[in-house]
């Protein structure tokens, strides 16, 4: 998933799927608190991707499920978009994220980020730079 889609919060909490993203996500994909370089935002994960978590979380051992790992499968919600590719957000994952209306969607690698358009744009800002860029080559191997 790549790129960065604005989008705006209907009455009712609901977002569209950007069409570039539908096939990628699927018919039904998970939605839970995320962070990115100190800044809230939500993270999407597809089906398969929220399978390997989830088993990556069951073999942990009790101690280690129990603290703030935990907290990212408690408040995930599973979307299924409706037929205009809607779907909802819960209060609390709003709230967390401090998303108010508009919204960016951006694609990153296998997941892709819900963020504030505000936050998002900050988020950018500070990290728009030569040598933030060029770590972050550096990091994947190019």
């Amino acid at each position: 998933m790549i790129g960065k889609y604005p989008a705006k919060l209907d009455d009712k909490n609901r977002c569209f799927v950007p069409s570039k993203l539908r096939e990628s996500l699927g018919e039904n994909f998970f939605v839970t608190l995320g962070v990115n370089c100190g800044h809230r935002c939500l993270t999407i994960y597809t089906a398969a991707e929220w399978q390997r978590l989830s088993d990556n979380y069951n073999s942990l051992s009790i101690s280690q499920r129990s603290g703030p790992t935990s907290l990212i499968f408690m408040n995930a919600v599973e979307c299924v978009p409706d037929k205009q590719f809607r779907f909802a957000l819960s209060s609390f994952l709003l709230q967390y994220a401090r998303i108010d209306r508009e919204i960016m969607i951006v694609g990153r690698a296998g997941q892709a980020e819900i963020w504030d358009k505000d936050e998002f744009e900050a988020f950018e800002a500070e990290n728009l730079t030569p040598e933030k860029l060029l770590a972050s080559l550096e990091a994947i191997g190019l």
